[in-house]
């Protein structure tokens, strides 16, 4: 009778809830004198709540398990599953070991959460050792733990695994060809992710957005795009959030404007959730493109104090790359007083306005600003740093601050300080630090051409030569600058003395023009600012 009246008022308590973990441990401390602690449903909420509740304690719901006299399987499963998206998902490893030590056997519900403990860790010996126990248990052909498979397989970047475990999977299913095509797309092998991508019979949004998203990430934008519209033009498929972020990359590095406003369309007309995500793609495409203003446009209309930083960073970096410094730095304070906690990509973008802008003194101030906020500054920044001081003509406090770093020069920190020392006459120190970006980057043809210029100016001819002998021994080759400018939605490629183009005549004869009135002085009124940033 006594038990009958305490169950009952354990449910009672149980059927509440729990808001925090102070609660458990009252709750807890309770059932124990009670004699209830290892009666369900308590064993249960307490493991889910101390294990997966943003409000909970990993380390408690592991205590609480091994004290169990018989520990119930869900329960090991919900601890390996509440490390794996924690910090340290290396515990699940060791959780999963103490399991198998304590004579309890894995379930289907194991293995997903510990394969994803070792896409996070990049480990392969651990993600290997998980495929062979996989099989050993007899959950091989399991299709949930095949496709975390791929994903794991994918991020770690092992391609031939992958591909072995799809060719002898006996059924495979749509999310089946989704994962081997991702984990292609992830490796970068768009050839063998086409050829999967052609061979599917049925496709959904995801097996689109896996093809577009692995041409953009390997520089092929146009053919990004061509998937794009071929999406479209099938209808059968409706594009999402994913995809629309990889299409706008492409568009942003293919300075294609109006391509990017046909995609802002329709994602307006298809009522697409505008993410955070998603109109931070849009204000970087806008700003690449060169239409800072409609960027601005859409920060605007944007919740501007949402707190993540990431729409901010993009909004002041496109400013900064336009030559609006001073605006993006009055962003920056807007950024500031809204709460927002800036976070290395904003320092990044600070500096790098500071670069365009010449301002050595800001640039000390936000460069300062980044260790004080206890951010760890990295490679990027301390480029920036050296640029703003090599464009400044400071080249020997360039040379000083890359020999004083806690990291190794890059080849573009080296190649900022050639440039810096060739634009302000110090030939001497461009070479030494030339000759030391060589040694660097030995196949980067921009390194041989910075040497080669400072040789030329100096009129030692036949050293530059040499360099160019250096590049055809090695294999090196000059890749030729080029702009690609858009004109009623086609994009035109033009090369330095290009003459191929059909208007090239018209072209040249344009040119000419405009460089005979370069030779006048011409009355340029530019009071009107044609830009307006209010903050």
């Amino acid at each position: 009778m006594l038990k009958s009246s305490s169950s009952l008022f354990a449910n009672s308590i149980l059927r509440r809830g729990w808001k925090s973990m102070s609660e458990v441990y009252k709750t807890h401390a309770l059932l124990i004198q009670l004699g209830l602690s290892e009666e369900e449903p308590f064993v249960s909420q307490t493991l889910s709540f101390s294990a997966l509740s943003s409000s909970g304690d990993l380390n408690y719901a592991y205590r609480f398990l091994s004290k169990l006299s018989n520990p119930p399987n869900y329960g090991w499963n919900l601890v390996i599953r509440g490390f794996s998206n924690s910090r340290n998902p290396e515990k699940s490893i060791s959780v999963y070991i103490q399991m198998l030590r304590s004579g309890y056997s894995p379930d289907h519900m194991t293995y997903p959460f510990l394969l994803k403990s070792s896409s996070r860790l990049s480990n392969r010996k651990i993600g290997g050792s998980l495929h062979c126990s996989v099989a050993k248990t007899g959950f091989q052909w399991d299709l949930f733990i095949c496709n975390t498979l791929f994903h794991m397989y994918g991020l770690l970047r092992d391609r031939a695994s992958a591909r072995k475990l799809f060719d002898e999977m006996p059924v495979k299913n749509l999310v089946t060809w989704n994962a081997i095509l991702n984990v292609y797309a992830k490796c970068g092998d768009v050839v063998s992710a086409r050829q999967v991508f052609d061979e599917m019979t049925m496709r959904d949004v995801v097996s689109w957005s896996s093809m577009v998203d692995g041409y953009v990430k390997t520089g092929d934008y146009n053919e990004a795009l061509e998937i794009f519209d071929q999406m479209m033009r099938i209808g059968s498929s409706m594009a999402n959030e994913v995809t629309m972020v990889s299409v706008l990359c492409a568009c942003a590095h293919l300075g294609a404007l109006n391509r990017g406003k046909t995609v802002h369309r329709y994602i307006l007309e298809e009522h697409l959730p505008l993410t955070v995500i998603l109109q931070t793609s849009l204000i970087d495409m806008y700003a690449k493109c060169g239409s800072i203003g409609d960027a601005w446009g859409v920060f605007c209309r944007a919740c501007v104090k949402e707190t993540d930083a990431l729409m901010w960073n993009a909004m002041i970096g496109g400013l900064a790359s336009h030559g609006f410094v001073r605006e993006s730095f009055q962003l920056f304070h807007k950024m500031q007083e809204s709460k927002i906690n800036p976070d290395e990509i904003t320092y990044l973008c600070l500096l790098a306005a500071c670069s365009h802008g010449g301002l050595v003194k800001e640039a000390w101030y936000f460069f300062n600003s980044l260790k004080k906020s206890r951010l760890e500054p990295q490679s990027e920044h301390y480029a920036c740093m050296v640029d703003v001081l090599s464009r400044a003509g400071l080249v020997k406090d360039a040379h000083d601050f890359i020999s004083e770093m806690p990291i190794k020069p890059t080849g573009a920190m080296l190649g900022a300080l050639v440039n810096g020392c060739i634009n302000h006459g110090n030939f001497e120190l461009a070479e030494i630090v030339a000759k030391k970006s060589i040694e660097l980057q030995p196949h980067n043809d921009g390194r041989y051409v910075g040497l080669a210029n400072v040789y030329a100016i100096n009129k030692r001819f036949g050293a530059a030569r040499s360099m160019r002998e250096a590049m055809e021994k090695k294999g090196v080759k000059k890749i030729a600058g080029h702009s690609i400018v858009e004109l009623d939605g086609t994009r035109h490629r033009f090369l330095a003395h290009d003459k191929t183009h059909v208007h090239s005549e018209k072209i040249y004869a344009v040119l000419k023009l405009i460089e005979t009135w370069i030779n006048f002085d011409v009355d340029y009124d530019d009071t009107e600012d044609t830009h307006c940033f209010c903050f």
